[in-house]
């Protein structure tokens, strides 16, 4: 059967040779982008269009039409290829619509090679567009799917295809949409159907004007005829392959499971939407098929309208049955790759209870990214994503250490919602100290009112701390000037390339500074450099740790807006406040915290602080 998508789901491929068959109802421009593991583009040459209308594996017609089929061979499509974007776009000029919304919706179908329905999709919801993303091929696992995803562009073919990371897209639009006014060559007709290679080689050749696809990639094409034996079929639908740890692309182990973590925070916020989406259509088909019975008097009275209504919820209940299937397949399959990948996370990613603590040593690089907690989507709140972030920080962080909306915190008095908050900046800052070389990172500390001395005892008694915690306005002062002049010189070094010419004895590393208390002990110019530092010290090293409530330097008014926003904001109890880059659900946020009676704090601080007491030695 085939299964009908709405926006964001996904279904397998169940063959690797397929067809996509497009009815727009009004002429259209197909194309196709192959992007990277990251979706991304690498240029022109891996645009297929109607004025270079092939590339391995891949097939489009080369003028508008209302109709169009693409062929696609993904056994044939490159190694490095791991996303198939199909494109839609209104040719230039003409008599036809300028706007997607001034038609009927575009549908695309995929297809077995024997015209066999896999999927397909209507794209609803599209109005001033002109251009549409209209659905991926995408490689998992080392099987491939399609995902609907109707992306539509005001701007155009050349707005779309900047959003895929080309540049001089204007020069590419204008280049496809040339070749669709010069009329060039054929559309790409319906595959046959598989068959012997000898009975192959008896088809007639191909028609200059159209005619049957040749799928046989030119590297497998034999030198001469071989002894007729019949050519494997397309596998049947199988279960989803079992998942590995690491089966993501990457040059290092690293960087393979951090892509294959980001690659289940895609699935589940994708999968997740297509559910909510086939949910709140069934809804709004349901109230639209009861107001027509509503509306004929004629039904309102007797069985008619009776029957009308229970066949109508009847066609409901099996959308949102069917939706909710295919929800709990995908969930399943994500739920059994956690299972495999978080016990194979190394330190940087694991959470602070996982056995790989057990045998920590102090790294001799820095990792890909740093593991800030956990995300889930109330649809499956026991399938938690690790929150990663790259390394080096670009924005700072900020432990948010008041209510704001959160339930959670309501249910906690102030003073224990800012004890969490400290307890959860200092596992941040352990986590970065751990996950660095111990000569590429210090951590300061200003704590003006002394208010965090116990949280931060045991940074101070492991000795990590590169001073103590920063007391008073004095304190804070020095600490401010010390580090805004260690921003100054790097950036002036950096922008006119002397490094070489810097002051003797300048500490390079990467410089993490906890601020608690904001802004108890701050007046107008420290905060001015605060603000600097949260600006301009990523780009030299130099990150903050805020812990610290909006609510306390609402005195600063708008002043402190920015500061705000340039920070990544995390909570020390659950909140859904963070959103996905492709959905926007709002996840529920949990911070990362030491399993209760574990000495893994002490244990890492005490690792940190004998490789700096070595290396300290060692540079005697």
């Amino acid at each position: 059967m085939t299964a009908e998508l709405v926006r964001g789901q996904n279904h397998p491929l169940p063959h690797t040779r397929l067809e996509i068959r497009v009815s727009a109802g009004h002429p259209v421009v197909a194309a196709a982008t192959l992007g990277d593991d990251r979706g991304r583009v690498p240029g022109a040459e891996a645009v297929v269009h109607p004025g270079a209308a092939t590339l391995p594996g891949i097939e489009v017609p080369r003028q508008a039409a209302p109709r169009h089929r693409l062929a696609v061979d993904l056994e044939a499509i490159r190694d490095t290829v791991h996303r198939v974007s199909v494109l839609l776009a209104l040719p230039a000029g003409g008599d036809g619509p300028v706007r997607f919304g001034a038609a009927a919706a575009p549908v695309v179908t995929v297809t077995a090679p024997d015209g066999t329905g896999v999927a397909d999709y209507t794209i609803t919801g599209l109005d001033r567009e002109s251009a549409v993303v209209a659905l991926e091929l995408y490689r998992r696992q080392g099987a491939w799917k399609v995902r609907a995803v109707g992306q539509g562009y005001e701007g155009g073919l050349a707005a779309l295809l900047a959003d895929q990371g080309l540049t001089h897209p204007a020069e590419l639009a204008g280049t496809i949409l040339e070749a669709v006014a010069q009329g060039l060559a054929r559309s790409v007709a319906a595959p046959p159907p598989r068959v012997p290679d000898a009975d192959r080689a008896r088809q007639p050749a191909p028609a200059a004007g159209g005619g049957p696809v040749d799928y046989t990639h030119p590297s497998r094409r034999p030198a001469a005829p071989r002894t007729p034996t019949p050519a494997p079929q397309d596998p049947a639908p199988a279960t989803a392959p079992a998942p590995v740890a690491g089966d993501a692309s990457g040059w290092s182990m690293d960087e393979r499971l951090y892509n294959q973590v980001w690659g289940m925070f895609e699935d589940l916020a994708r999968a997740t939407a297509a559910y909510r989406s086939a949910c709140q259509f069934a809804e709004s088909r349901l109230d639209q098929e009861i107001d027509r019975v509503l509306s004929d008097p004629r039904s309102r009275i007797g069985g008619a309208g009776d029957a009308a209504r229970a066949a109508a919820k009847a066609r409901h209940d099996e959308l949102t049955a069917r939706a909710q299937e295919a929800l709990d397949r995908d969930l399943a399959q994500l739920t059994a790759e956690s299972e495999v990948v978080e016990p194979a996370l190394p330190a940087a990613y694991a959470r602070w209870d996982s056995p790989v603590w057990q045998g920590y040593r102090v790294p001799m690089e820095a990792p890909m990214a740093v593991r800030l907690g956990d995300l889930h989507l109330p649809e499956r709140t026991g399938l938690r994503i690790p929150f990663l972030a790259r390394l080096p920080l670009t924005r700072g962080l900020w432990v948010d250490s008041g209510r704001g909306h959160s339930e959670a915190a309501a249910l906690l008095d102030e003073a224990e919602l800012r004890r969490l908050a400290l307890e959860t900046a200092v596992a941040h800052a352990v986590r970065l100290l751990a996950v660095h070389p111990v000569d590429r990172f210090r951590v300061q500390v200003i704590d003006a009112a002394g208010a965090g001395a116990a949280a931060f005892a045991p940074l101070v008694e492991a000795g990590v701390l590169q001073a103590p915690p920063a007391a008073g306005a004095a304190g804070v002062s020095a600490v401010l000037n010390a580090l805004t002049e260690r921003v100054d010189l790097l950036q002036m070094a950096l922008r006119g390339g002397a490094s070489d010419d810097l002051p003797p004895g300048l500490d390079t590393a990467e410089q993490l500074l906890i601020v608690h208390d904001f802004p108890h002990g701050f007046d107008d110019r420290a905060v001015t450099q605060l603000r600097y530092l949260a600006d301009e010290g990523p780009s030299v090293g130099t990150h903050l740790l805020m812990v610290a409530d909006r609510a306390d330097a609402a005195a600063y008014g708008p002043v402190l807006d920015p500061l705000w926003r340039s920070l990544t904001r995390l909570t020390p109890v659950p909140d859904d406040h963070l959103a996905d880059p492709w959905v926007g659900h709002a996840w529920t946020y949990e911070p990362p915290v030491f399993p209760a009676g574990s000495g893994v704090l002490r244990q890492v601080l005490a690792q940190v602080a004998d490789a700096r007491g070595q290396w300290g030695h060692d540079r005697l």
